[in-house]
């Protein structure tokens, strides 16, 4: 049977980076309309599992599996299990990401490889990996969770700043790739948002900035996941190519 043809619920979802934060809300989404979830982590396997018995309560069927991004081999053996539990997914969310605050005279050359290779690298080759069965089974949803600093740039923020914009590019180049296979490619690039990645920010700089924000408050993840879950439905197959920013008007 075509992908495209069978019920959205009885797909397969892998959210890279989703034992919390955004990645969390995202897998908890999909779950709650039963659909199959891959949980994807790195080195949180409680956080990772806390995830998974969230899902599981909706009845879904879920996976969590660990890997580095940033090793091809890593990411082929990933592809391996899902392929073992029939979990090979038709929906990819590329969320997995590290940030980093700083200006650039004291960013040293291993941090810029750091955030690049978990950032944009490792979007390449999960991209890579996984966009080929969605390629022969002409469907298939591939979003990237991008950051408004991708678009606009942030001071402070330069090397974050820079491989959130390569994502973008990569978006918008590889939707026209595929588009002809049936796969659609956007990024989600949200504002500020109420995770552990605002840690950094004290109280008064926090206030500080959701001042500058038009609707007066940061992004709830359940919001970010809300688009995602918009973006990978089947008549959502007209949008691809889109750099989508969720920020309550701080960039217009």
């Amino acid at each position: 049977m075509n992908q495209a043809s069978r019920p959205f619920t009885e797909q397969t979802v892998l959210i890279t980076g989703a034992s919390r934060g955004i990645g969390a809300s995202i897998a908890k989404r999909f779950a709650s309309v039963g659909m199959n979830v891959v949980i994807h982590y790195l080195q949180s396997h409680e956080a990772a599992n806390e995830t998974a018995r969230s899902c599981m309560k909706h009845g879904a069927k879920v996976l969590t599996a660990t890997a580095d991004l940033r090793n091809r081999e890593q990411i082929m053996r990933l592809q391996e299990k899902l392929d073992h539990h029939n979990m090979m997914p038709d929906i990819l969310v590329n969320n997995a990401g590290i940030a980093h605050y700083g200006v650039l005279s004291d960013v040293t050359e291993e941090q810029w490889d750091e955030i690049m290779g978990i950032n944009l690298k490792g979007t390449f080759l999960t991209t890579q990996q996984f966009m080929k069965p969605m390629i022969s089974q002409k469907y298939g949803r591939i979003i990237n969770v991008s950051s408004i600093w991708g678009i606009s740039g942030a001071s402070c923020e330069v090397v974050y700043s820079t491989a959130k914009g390569g994502m973008n590019a990569f978006t918008k180049a590889l939707a026209k790739e595929l588009a002809p296979s049936g796969v659609t490619v956007n990024a989600v690039a949200p504002g500020a948002v109420d995770t552990l990645m605002m840690a950094n920010f004290d109280s008064e700089e926090k206030a500080a900035l959701e001042s500058e924000i038009p609707v007066g408050r940061f992004a709830q993840p359940d919001e970010i996941a809300s688009l995602v879950y918009f973006l990978a439905l089947p008549e959502s197959g007209y949008i691809t190519g889109q750099i989508i920013s969720p920020n309550g008007g701080w960039l217009t």
